[in-house]
């Protein structure tokens, strides 16, 4: 009698990881025994809507106290509710590097204000990053890598292959060019205020075109790429 031929289901080539826990499990929640490392989203490597509110305090607290009293003490009062946002998230527990990063970049900001010893120099370094952001941007859609595409697929290690596909690289030239007008905006805004030397104001726009445009930008990429993929999933 002939034997049998080798069973070949899927079952028989692949772990049975995919069976059972992984399904009911949650899905911001690894199952137990699964060793796979979940990718952070976006929001959650910021902290989480807790981290981005926090991050805006001591500009806050910056703009508020330099209104009413003077600049050294707005820039002790900046750090200083850079340090409590810092004890905060240990306290909760949460991801700190996001309060480090905000307290290094309050520290920095500060002490270009006290070189400078004027109040919109806490602006300065903002403003600069801004342009360099939006130059970064605007030079990865002209060399046809748009950075949006170039961050988001490398975050979830699917490597740089999507640049084939004309539909997905049009997306994320779109994408990208909506982030570089995004900083370019901030550049203008804030670069004219700067020069006005209109501190207050400039301190309002900081805070106004901070995390608000930024989150119209993810918005905006979110629904131009999930365009694509459907656009792409209809002509497959």
């Amino acid at each position: 009698m002939t034997p049998p031929p080798p069973d070949d289901t899927p079952t028989t080539r692949f772990p049975r990881v995919e069976d059972g826990p992984r399904h009911a499990a949650r899905p911001e929640q690894a199952p137990e025994g699964d060793t796979t490392e979940r990718t952070p989203t976006l929001l959650e490597q910021m902290g989480g809507v807790p981290g981005i509110v926090a991050s805006t305090v001591p500009v806050l607290v910056f703009v508020v106290v330099n209104v009413i009293t003077s600049l050294t003490p707005a820039l002790w009062a900046a750090i200083g509710a850079g340090v409590l946002v810092l004890v905060w998230r240990l306290v909760r527990k949460d991801p700190i590097q996001p309060a480090i990063s905000g307290l290094i970049g309050v520290g920095v900001c500060a002490l270009v204000a006290n070189q400078t010893g004027e109040a919109r120099g806490f602006y300065l370094p903002g403003l600069l990053y801004s342009a360099f952001l939006g130059v970064v941007a605007l030079v990865s859609v002209v060399v046809r890598w748009p950075l949006a595409g170039v961050i988001w697929h490398g975050i979830n290690g699917h490597g740089q292959g999507w640049r084939q596909d004309p539909v997905l690289l049009r997306a994320y030239t779109w994408a990208t060019s909506i982030w570089a007008f995004v900083f370019a905006a901030r550049v203008v805004v804030q670069g004219l205020l700067y020069g006005e030397n209109a501190e207050t104001l400039l301190g309002i726009a900081r805070l106004a075109m901070g995390y608000p445009l930024l989150g119209v930008a993810i918005l905006a990429t979110v629904l131009i790429v999930r365009r694509a993929e459907r656009s792409r999933a209809a002509t497959a």
